[in-house]
């Protein structure tokens, strides 16, 4: 029998995964669970969000289960931590990031499909007055460890720093400004990397009949770091003659979002450009309470809800947040296992539940989240999940 790493983290991740985890169970999975300890009340008990102990049980169990995680800037991180903890040089680091970092969890893939019935979902006003509701099933496959979140930043930058970056005659324009009032983030986008997640594109791209894999980047502009990866998706892409590569920057494409959302197939980009793609691609099919997504590494797999923790909502009793989009995470965990009939099981119930629409969350209904979008419709979380479970 499997053993899963549970990690609710913070705020609504500790109501959503234990609703995923008991779908799970209803569907027919059998796994142990092993609850482990991350997010913010590590960091302000113990100073480190992420401790050792759950590092450990991950590298056994190789799978893990993620709720939710609470990351705030590192000025206000540390007047949270406990008094003696405090003048202590410890730096918050967001635990989900080091966890890509630890286990090298390079491919992050987000599916961002259409869930007919769902009032959320994108329509197109055509020229005749009447509208289309185009069918969205874009899977973004996005760089996890490198790019502009790899951390690698200063606040006055230290004279080697400084030394080193006034090498380049860009550089000229800041020449006098103070370092004290300079903060620099780095962009590394490396070869190795850059080439295991486009081709991973493609073969997903090939394996699921996608016709095309678009990488969205900034290539004119940022030609150094985004023109390597155009290179190097030009170059693989000669291995998949039948699977058309495009080439878009991510601004013109968040307007392209808005035209002709159902001609993009796969798309892979960088660290940040991901991150703002699949969040956008995900408002067109329902918003983050549908968005899901893997974290994959050689040897480790962590999957996740994109939302945040959503700490107003995570002292609701009864909780009202959706829980879609942990329980698609799961139904990813769950292909990852080769479990599929389980994973189309859940996922046919879903659809089936939206589609019929008789019970909805606060959001399916486009309420502003409160105790009273009960008393205006909105299903409380369990009952989502006793829904979903019926229909199994």
């Amino acid at each position: 029998m499997k053993t899963i790493v549970a990690l609710p983290g913070d705020g609504i991740g500790k109501i959503v995964l234990p609703e995923a985890i008991r779908l799970l169970d209803a569907a027919g999975f059998k796994a142990n669970y092993v609850y482990a300890d991350i997010g913010w009340d590590f960091w302000c008990n113990e100073g480190n969000p992420l401790p050792k102990r759950t590092i450990d049980l991950i590298k056994e169990h190789k799978i893990a289960l993620f709720g939710a995680i609470t990351s705030k800037p590192n000025s206000d991180a540390q007047k949270e931590l406990l008094p003696e903890l405090q003048n202590k040089g410890l730096v918050y680091f967001s635990p989900i990031v080091a966890l890509r970092q630890i286990f090298n969890l390079d491919i992050c893939i987000r599916p961002c499909v259409s869930f007919k019935g769902n009032p959320l979902n994108f329509i197109r006003k055509n020229i005749d007055g009447t509208y289309d509701e185009p069918l969205i099933n874009t899977v973004v496959f996005r760089q996890n460890t490198e790019g502009l979140y790899a951390g690698v930043e200063w606040t006055n930058p230290p004279k080697v720093v400084r030394d080193a970056l006034e090498t380049h005659p860009r550089m000229n324009y800041f020449k006098n400004i103070p370092s004290e009032e300079i903060a620099i983030s780095t962009r590394i986008i490396t070869k190795k990397a850059s080439e295991k997640i486009i081709r991973a594109a493609f073969e997903y791209a090939k394996k699921y009949k996608y016709k095309n894999v678009t990488l969205c980047e900034k290539p004119n502009v940022l030609r150094e770091t985004s023109g390597m990866m155009l290179k190097i998706a030009k170059d693989i892409s000669k291995d998949y003659p039948e699977i058309s590569l495009w080439d878009t920057n991510i601004d013109a494409q968040m307007m392209w979002l808005t035209k002709n959302p159902e001609d993009y197939g796969v798309i892979v980009a960088e660290n940040m450009f991901g991150d703002i793609i699949s969040d956008a691609f995900a408002g067109l099919v329902g918003g983050l309470g549908f968005a899901c997504s893997a974290n994959l590494g050689d040897e480790v797999a962590v999957f996740e809800p994109t939302h945040g923790s959503a700490p107003k909502y995570a002292e609701l009793n009864p909780s009202i947040v959706n829980p879609i989009a942990m329980f698609l995470s799961a139904v990813m965990m769950l292909e990852h296992l080769g479990e599929n009939e389980i994973a189309n099981k859940i996922k046919n119930a879903i659809a089936k539940v939206v589609e019929e629409g008789n019970v909805r969350t606060y959001d399916m209904l486009k309420l502003k989240g409160g105790k009273s979008v009960l008393e205006n419709g909105a299903c409380t979380t369990e009952q989502m999940t006793n829904e979903i479970i019926s229909k199994l």
